[in-house]
């Protein structure tokens, strides 16, 4: 029997959303539901068991399925993931808190940093000395290694960041003490920076290391119930998980490398936008992703988005680089900010209004709801502009009240002296022109003019302000897809089952040895190709595609540059 269903479902700050493909009859039913934010797979089993019963199929004839979420990202802004513990090279445990040697604003001598995820009492430094070129200065001490991880466990942590001073370049001491863990410690995580991010800088490869070690519990049991309970209601398969990156892998994958989740519902969001402009034949896209919680905007230039070797999660401040945690994984490169349908509305000292970053979520949610919430929220200025109808919000499940909206808009009123309804063009003209100004930034930084492109508007609350947003851009077209607030969760199906495999071997181009780049390659290759075949994937079927980061000598920042495939030499890429 041909298995003729194919389901996909993004699990939101506001609601999860799903996409179901019916391949032998070629249509597409989509569905929504609130999140639940105690525990997203609660709402997300009922909307699937809604969605089963609405269209009266069985799960067993689902031939794929494909989730994005965001419990990555709201585990570490939140800090509810798991007690870590971190064990580095003797003398470098401070690492965390010494950072990069420049601030991100060189005007404030004392501009604050989020605390480190790991206490500085959970973090030990071992005795043991790798050097620049891999060779080992001072053998690992195994006794001293298990005394430590046991003193760690006795205070209760559940994961370890391993990242040991230049694992990338020898590996060795790092794996053995993975193998002490397994052996000794068998109920506790780990992450290891030679797998996590095997590259150079201490401080961005153990900030990595220890951020996938702090999700990694929590991402491995939801994970877990997530697929008993799709079992539990006849889906037998291993489902696939978005990556930031923009590719899909299995589960198992993802419950080794979690951080690689980080961005995976916007990262949807961008590869719909990516699908619907070759649709319509446009090749310079802005993606416009207006959910309940955040609005995302990703540049789509020569029909491909930007895939950056990094991100920052968890900001001090949200437009200002260098304020968060950096993250060395492969990731779509997008401007996320805090104007969603549930930001909440709200008088500054200086009176001025203001949207945002706070949100209601989905629990209250905005007043509207008539779920408990009382704050102002840009859901409720738009339904009091009309941009909403309260009879067929969800279609039509969930009613929206509209005296709720107008009574907690008289907050602002009142002490402005005007209308509730001038209150939400208020509020509904701020949240544009915010949206606008993150959206030019993240255009004019990558060298483009925003009035090239097509805006793809998506996400609950993207139609109801794509036009404004594209005439304070000056763009010209708008494309607003059918059923757009699912569109995040298409975009799942439209992803490929893709994985990326990253090493560093630094090297002058001219003085570089060709051989022991081809033998990483090959290694690099090999392992992709391993992970591929284990999620089901005809071998015949792999593309690889070859990149290389570089720099001019004296400079600190790369510039990602593609490669023909390997054997390389200096004359297929010349100086």
């Amino acid at each position: 029997m041909r298995l003729r269903y194919t389901l996909s479902f993004d699990i939101g700050g506001t609601f999860t959303d799903f996409v179901l493909c019916d391949e032998k009859e070629g249509t597409i039913t989509v569905s929504k539901c609130p999140t639940t934010p105690a525990d997203p797979s609660v709402g997300a089993l009922a909307g699937l068991n809604e969605l089963i019963r609405q269209e009266g199929l069985s799960l067993a004839e689902t031939r794929m399925m494909v989730h994005s979420t965001t419990l990555v990202t709201n585990a570490i802004i939140e800090r509810k993931g798991a007690k870590t513990g971190l064990l580095t090279t003797q003398g470098f445990r401070d690492v965390l808190e010494l950072g990069r040697e420049q601030f991100y604003d060189i005007y404030d001598l004392f501009a604050p940093f989020p605390a480190p995820l790991i206490p500085r009492y959970l973090r030990r430094g071992i005795t043991e000395r790798v050097t620049r070129d891999g060779t080992i200065l001072i053998p690992l001490q195994p006794d001293e290694v298990l005394s430590t991880i046991a003193e760690l466990q006795e205070a209760g942590v559940q994961s370890l960041a391993v990242a040991l001073l230049h694992s990338y370049q020898n590996a060795g001491h790092e794996q053995r003490v993975a193998q002490l863990i397994r052996e000794h410690f068998p109920t506790l995580f780990c992450s290891l920076s030679s797998e996590v991010a095997p590259l150079v800088g201490e401080y961005e490869r153990t900030s990595t290391t220890v951020c996938d070690a702090y999700v990694k519990p929590l991402v491995h049991h939801y994970l877990q119930s997530l697929q008993r309970q799709l079992e539990g209601i006849g889906y037998g398969k291993s489902f696939y998980m978005m990556l930031s990156s923009g590719g899909t892998a299995t589960v198992e994958t993802a419950q080794n490398y979690p951080i690689r989740l980080l961005e995976s519902g916007p990262a949807a969001g961008a590869l719909a936008a990516k699908f619907y402009g070759n649709l319509i034949q446009r090749e310079q896209l802005l993606s416009f992703d207006m959910g309940g919680t955040t609005a995302k905007t990703c540049l789509i230039s020569g029909g491909e988005p930007y895939v950056a070797r990094g991100m920052e999660v968890a900001r001090v401040h949200r437009f200002k680089k260098g304020s968060g945690f950096p993250v060395m994984v492969p990731v779509i490169e997008m401007i996320e900010i805090g104007a969603g349908g549930g930001s909440i509305d709200w008088i500054d000292e200086l009176g001025l209004l203001k949207v945002g970053p706070q949100s209601a979520g989905a629990d209250p949610g905005p007043a509207c709801y008539d779920k408990g919430g009382e704050e102002p929220t840009v859901t409720d200025a738009n339904l009091l502009l009309g941009y909403l109808n309260p009879h067929y919000f969800l279609g039509g499940k969930m009613p929206l009240r509209r005296e709720k909206a107008l009574q907690a808009m008289q907050k602002l009123s009142a002490p402005l002296h005007i209308s509730p309804t001038e209150v939400a063009q208020g509020i509904y003209d701020v949240v544009n022109e915010n949206m606008a100004a993150a959206a030019r930034i993240h255009i004019i930084e990558r060298g483009h003019d925003p009035r090239r492109c097509t805006m793809i508007a998506f996400g609950g609350a993207g139609p109801a302000h794509a036009c404004q947003v594209a005439r304070i851009l000056g763009v010209r077209e708008v494309v607003i897809p059918m059923a757009a607030g699912n569109t995040s969760a298409l975009g799942c199906l439209a992803a490929p089952l893709a994985f990326e495999q990253m090493a560093s071997l630094p090297s002058q181009l001219e003085e570089a040895d060709w051989e022991k780049v081809n033998r990483l390659f090959a290694r690099l290759e090999e392992e992709g190709r391993k992970a591929l075949r284990e999620a089901g994937i005809d071998e015949e079927t792999i593309t690889c595609l070859y990149s290389a980061d570089m720099r001019l000598t004296g400079q600190i920042h790369e510039i990602h540059i593609p490669l023909p495939p390997p054997p390389l030499s200096s004359a297929s890429v010349p100086a």
